[in-house]
C-alpha cells in the first residue's frame, strides 16, 4: 500500500481548479471582479497576520507557503500553478492570513474577493464540494509534511523532496531546479551543509545527477525506498 506520507512537499500540480465547477454566469462574475498581479522572484504574495481581503489563485509560477517564526520559518508546502492560497482564512471569526507566501520564481496570481468567494460556496454545491476536496487534500499533505519532519532521517527527507518536485511539480525525472540549496535546507529542516552532503551522497550512489540547477533522478525506485524507510 502506498504511504500517504511520501511526496509531502505539495499537493498535486493541477492546472484546473474548483472554478471549473462554476456556472458560466458565476465564472463571468469572477472574471469581471478578479484582480491579476505579477510578482518578481522573492516577493511576498501574502503576509502572515495581515488582513485577508482576497483568496489568491496562483495562475503561473511557483511559491512557498510557510509559517513565520523564530529563529526560523517552517515551510508548509510548495505551491505550483493552479493552487489556491489563503483558503484557511475564510472561516468565521478570522480575517487574517494564517501563513505567508513568497515566490520562488516570477509568478502571476489572481485575487478574488473573499466575500464573493464565500457567496459562490453558498450558492453552488458543486463548487463548495470541490473547495472541500482542495482543503482535505491540503490537510493530508500537511500531515505528510509533519510526518516527514518528525520520523525521517536526512536522506529520507531529501529523497521525499526530490520525488515530490519530480512527480508533483515538474512531472518529469529531469528538471531545472529554481530552489537554492538554502531553500532545500528550509524544506527539509536541515542545514545547507547537510543538504550539500546528502545530495553528494545521492550523486555518488548513482541515484541522481546534478550540475548547477539541472537535476535528474536516475534511480527513482531506490529513492522511493529511501523516502519510505526514512
Amino acid at each position: 500500500m502506498k504511504s500517504i506520507y511520501s511526496n509531502s512537499c505539495t499537493v498535486f500540480n493541477r492546472r484546473e481548479c474548483c472554478f471549473d465547477k462554476l456556472t458560466a454566469e458565476e465564472r463571468k462574475i469572477i472574471d469581471e471582479k478578479k484582480i491579476t498581479l505579477t510578482y518578481k522572484k522573492g516577493e511576498n504574495i501574502c503576509k502572515q497576520g495581515a488582513f485577508a481581503s482576497h483568496i489568491i489563485f496562483l495562475k503561473d509560477g511557483l511559491a512557498k507557503v510557510y509559517l513565520e517564526g523564530k529563529p526560523k520559518n517552517l515551510i508548509l508546502k510548495i505551491s505550483p500553478p493552479g493552487n489556491l492560497i489563503g483558503l484557511p482564512c475564510i472561516y468565521d471569526g478570522n480575517n487574517t492570513f494564517l501563513y505567508s507566501a513568497t515566490t520562488y520564481i516570477d509568478s502571476e496570481v489572481e485575487l478574488i474577493e473573499i466575500e464573493l468567494f464565500k457567496k459562490m460556496i453558498l450558492q453552488n454545491p458543486k463548487f463548495a464540494f470541490q473547495v472541500i476536496n482542495v482543503l482535505n487534500e491540503n490537510t493530508v499533505q500537511t500531515y505528510g509534511r509533519f510526518y516527514c519532519f518528525t520520523n525521517k532521517q536526512m536522506h529520507g527527507r531529501m529523497a521525499d523532496i526530490l520525488l515530490c518536485l519530480s512527480q508533483r511539480i515538474f512531472k518529469t525525472d529531469a528538471f531545472n531546479l529554481p530552489l537554492s540549496r538554502s531553500d532545500l535546507a528550509e524544506l527539509t529542516g536541515m542545514s545547507t551543509e547537510s543538504v550539500i552532503r546528502v545530495m553528494k551522497d545521492f550523486k555518488d550512489d548513482g541515484l541522481i545527477r546534478f550540475e548547477g540547477k539541472d537535476v535528474e533522478l536516475l534511480d527513482v525506485e531506490k529513492l522511493v525506498t529511501i523516502s519510505q524507510l526514512g
